[in-house]
């Protein structure tokens, strides 16, 4: 679940890491959709234009260990 867009994230996580080290973004397919303050955010305006399950939610980490990359791991309702 989610190869393409953890295969974008690696391909562009540095730039990411430039412009959004700490913030939220949503990719689709290969696709940045938007950057957030916190998860909740992000889910919510997701939601919006794209069905749940469809799209990676990831916070921008510094480095590759700072822990499990976190994706929306959480199922809603549809």
């Amino acid at each position: 679940m989610f190869e393409v867009e953890s295969k974008f994230y690696n391909e562009h996580k540095e730039e990411y890491r430039k412009k959004y080290l700490g913030k939220h973004i949503v990719i689709h397919g290969s696709e940045l959709k938007g950057v957030y303050d916190n998860d909740g955010d992000a889910f919510e305006e997701s939601i919006k234009t794209m069905e749940a399950g469809t799209f990676m939610i990831k916070i921008v980490t510094a480095t590759d260990e700072e822990g499990i990359p976190r994706f929306m791991s959480r199922v809603y309702g549809k």
